[in-house]
């Protein structure tokens, strides 16, 4: 069932004047910690806790810089959502939570409606069919994963299809079980996230190391929430926020007559094993982060006995201890994980060689030599290279 565009433009007195603060609750309850990590940097901290069927959540989120975030969730009895907020705290610390939400979940019959008031003032609304047992997907929090994965431990099946919240519609997550304490959760585009629970459905730790994001989160007993969560603002206000995780990259080269630029993705080692560790030996690599990697040059060139228009193209590589092999691509424009073998122009191989300096942040640089150029791709120690001809 789809909905017309006209369901969009639905009450402001009913959708999105939500004007009650956050209820806490009691005291006696304690917080549930999570730290969120990127190879050795912290990515974020929450903290949660649930009486009944309402939890109340806190988040603090470092990329692009810091922000803090609060949640007050209502819970069906089917154990999806009857009503979320989403708060954004006035000025440095949780206790200044204000009294207007900016973001509503709620839902009315059959339909699921969530509005989104930005920074600036406008405000989103998206309604969908409600699905039952739905919970919110949050990019880069984990809480409410964990709600998932206790319902899905009083599950008598295998594998459940989770529905969460993602933006405008609701997508399926697969929550598969391989023991008591083990199962995987499958992103619908990123990957297969590894986690461990207790008995009760309780997450332990969570590990995206086979997805896009390549997250670790871990479970505490107890957390300085406050406090870190000072320190990293602090951190912001001296001119050092954590920054984007892969920052979207734009070069441009020239050089003997020709123009060439590069368009990437560029990650960050954060204290990684780089190849032979995030990035296996011997498999495909999208050679950088979220958008495919895009190549050009304004003259034709020559790598081996691979002839290479003048145009556009995207690069994948497959790296080798021993260099490994680039793979030149003519579809353009595509994510990084779209890859049509059909539409290669060719492959070639690689050199591999080290350096003495570590480039923590993924980089591509296009280089005159005297024979024509060098395309390389650094990372860590690593510089992987091809020699080209005009």
């Amino acid at each position: 069932m789809r909905y017309p565009a006209i369901l969009f433009i639905l009450s402001i007195s009913f959708l999105f004047s939500c004007e009650q603060a956050p209820v806490s609750l009691e005291d006696s309850t304690d917080y549930t910690y999570f730290v969120t990590r990127l190879g050795s940097d912290t990515l974020a901290i929450e903290r949660y806790k649930r009486k009944d069927d309402h939890v109340i959540a806190h988040v603090v989120l470092r990329s692009p810089e810091t922000v803090l975030l609060g949640y007050d969730l209502k819970l069906e009895p089917e154990g999806g959502i009857q009503q979320l907020l989403r708060y954004k705290p006035e000025n440095t610390g949780f206790e200044s939570i204000g009294s207007t939400a900016t973001q509503t979940v709620r839902f009315s019959g059959d339909s699921l409606f969530n509005e989104i008031l930005s920074a600036n003032g406008q405000e989103r609304r998206f309604a969908m069919l409600r699905q039952p047992t739905t919970l919110p997907f949050i990019d880069m929090v984990h809480w409410p994963f964990e709600l998932a994965f206790q319902q899905a431990a009083k599950a008598e099946e295998d594998s459940i299809r989770q529905k969460l919240l993602t933006g405008r519609r609701i997508s399926d997550f697969i929550i598969h079980k391989i023991s008591n304490d083990s199962l995987t959760f499958r992103h619908p585009s990123r990957g297969v996230m590894g986690v461990k629970t207790n008995n009760n459905g309780d997450l332990v730790k969570l590990d995206a190391a086979l997805t896009t994001r390549k997250l670790v989160v871990t479970r505490t007993r107890s957390l300085d929430f406050e406090k870190i969560a000072n320190d990293f603002l602090a951190r912001d206000q001296q001119g050092s926020p954590f920054g984007s995780l892969s920052g979207a990259i734009t070069r441009d080269f020239s050089f003997k007559g020709a123009d060439f630029g590069v368009q990437y993705g560029s990650p960050q080692k954060r204290g990684r094993k780089i190849f032979g560790g995030i990035v296996s030996w011997g498999q495909r690599w999208r050679t950088g982060a979220n958008r495919a990697t895009h190549f050009k040059t304004s003259k034709d060139l020559k790598i081996g006995d691979l002839n290479i228009p003048a145009g556009t193209y995207t690069l994948f590589t497959i790296p080798q201890p021993d260099g490994g092999t680039l793979i030149i691509n003519k579809q353009t424009g595509q994510n990084g994980r779209s890859y049509d073998s059909s539409r290669d122009l060719g492959r070639v191989p690689m050199t591999l060689s080290t350096q003495d300096d570590v480039t923590e942040a993924f980089t591509i640089v296009v280089e005159e030599t005297t024979g024509g150029g060098v395309l390389k791709l650094i990372w860590d120690q690593s510089v992987f290279s091809v020699d080209f001809t005009f």
